[in-house]
């Protein structure tokens, strides 16, 4: 039974999957497609979103049959057992890492609007304040985590909406400006279709997120299906919308030199006060990602200690908040450094494949899981078997160092797996392997018996024959 405190209803769970995955991507990964596909990069954002969409029912359908705080790392060692269920808890908590190290210094890219020319010193400050502020918000509890989260998400989200309303008023009143940006349609082609949905799928990212605390979900079975089918199809929209309204107001050309499209599209309406505007939201949605993130995170190595594959310690629960704060320092400890030191180009190289590594194993998982647990939504067969297809396809469209290097981080958790797991725990797998052995050679020499019987049989029937028949 966990010791954490069931406090997240349909609306937080809701605001929680929208607040995770939207995030400062909305803000950049605009450019992306335009760079590579042109007005067409539109339709990409669409293909994305349906990928995502169905990958992230795959999670509903395990997190359904498996209501259990870990999320993938729960799934993965129900259906293949605890060292694969490792492997991937140790994956996600890689990306998840790396991912939440990449806001603070989002953060900084964005304030640097409002105050240019900061001092390095300042910079360390402000990320230093940025985690810390939200690391206390979630140690004081789930609830009042789950509260800022839902106000964020309406803050950050404000701007945009406002941006996509004024943007069809605006091609309503000028309609050729929307006929002259997506003229031509496919002006690059499509050889670009595959890398540019490689980028943009980054932008639904972090819907696994939303299984990890399961145990703290009230009517988790009900709750966290619904939540990310309603969240994931509100997301998809929204970034359709979006993207329709920032390559109608801006040319594809300016926006594939642009690390800041929607501040362009906020310029091309209002001006200086429209980029402004639209930069604020943007440290709200970085503010939003980064809070969501934490909270989710967090009890991925809480899941894991508490089974005892990483220190006990990580386990502890707050006696009075009931939240792993443990896990939360040692977490915000780890991304601060990381933010402080690395890159954001270097960060997301860590997060990327590690995460559709998560995906394969969870979409894979939906199989198993149906043998094992009868409760629980049964999605068509077609959708798991997509789901891993998918994840497969992005994996491949990655760049070699990305593959390498999320493969050896990957590895990298077979010594921890090792070291930390329970003795009982690492022989009960060499137990499974060598039954799985003996179980092989007991059927091989069955069959063998069976086959000698066979040709026995076959062998005195034909006697039989030519002693009838002669």
């Amino acid at each position: 039974m966990s010791g954490l405190k069931r406090s997240l209803g349909l609306y937080d769970v809701i605001s929680l999957v929208i607040g995770t995955i939207v995030g400062a991507d909305i803000y950049i990964a605009a450019s992306f497609g335009a760079g590579l596909l042109g007005p067409f990069s539109v339709v990409a954002w669409v293909i994305a979103g349906l990928m995502a969409v169905i990958i992230a029912l795959c999670f509903a359908e395990c997190s359904s049959r498996v209501p259990q705080v870990g999320g993938p790392y729960a799934y993965a060692k129900r259906a293949f057992g605890e060292f694969t269920g490792f492997l991937v808890g140790w994956a996600l908590l890689i990306a998840s890492w790396s991912a939440i190290a990449v806001f603070p210094l989002a953060f900084v890219a964005y304030l640097a609007f409002f105050i240019p020319n900061m001092s390095p010193e300042l910079v360390i400050v402000i990320k230093i304040l940025f985690v810390l502020f939200l690391t206390v918000v979630n140690y004081f509890g789930v609830r009042e985590a789950g509260k800022l989260n839902d106000v964020l998400t309406i803050l950050k989200i404000a701007p945009i909406i406002i941006l996509t309303i004024a943007g069809i008023i605006f091609f309503v009143l000028k309609p050729s400006l929307l006929v002259s940006n997506f003229t031509p349609f496919i002006p690059l082609g499509l050889n670009g279709l595959g890398s540019a949905i490689v980028l943009i799928f980054w932008a639904y990212v972090g819907f696994e997120l939303v299984t990890v605390p399961s145990d703290e979900i009230v009517n988790p079975q009900r709750t966290i299906p619904m939540a990310i089918a309603i969240g994931m199809a509100v997301i998809t929209v929204f970034y359709v919308l979006t993207n329709f309204v920032i390559l109608g107001l801006v040319p594809w050309a300016a926006l594939a030199s642009s690390t800041a499209p929607l501040a362009l599209a906020g310029y091309a309406i209002l001006g200086a006060i429209g980029a402004g505007f639209l930069t604020l939201g943007a440290l709200l949605s970085i503010s939003g990602s980064d809070e969501a993130g934490i909270l989710s995170a967090a009890r991925i190595p809480y899941a894991m200690a508490a089974d005892g594959y990483l220190p006990r310690a990580l386990a502890k629960v707050h006696p009075k908040y009931e939240t792993p704060y443990v896990a939360l320092i040692i977490q915000s400890t780890v991304t601060l450094i990381a933010a402080i030191f690395g890159t954001i180009s270097q960060l997301i190289v860590l997060s990327v494949f590690t995460l559709l590594f998560c995906y394969l194993l969870t979409c894979l998982s939906v199989f198993p899981l149906r043998k094992k647990f009868k409760e629980g939504i049964k999605l068509p067969w077609i959708v798991p078997v997509l789901g891993v297809i998918i994840s497969i396809y992005i994996m491949t469209q990655c760049e070699l160092n990305q593959i390498l290097i999320g493969t050896a981080l990957i590895l990298v958790g077979i010594p921890v797996y090792v070291l930390f797991a329970p003795k009982t725990e690492i022989t009960t797998v060499k137990r499974d392997l060598k039954e799985g052995e003996d179980y092989v050679s007991r059927t091989l020499e069955a069959d063998e018996i069976f086959l000698a019987k066979f040709l026995n049989q076959v062998k005195e029937l034909v006697t039989r024959i030519k002693d009838r028949w002669g």
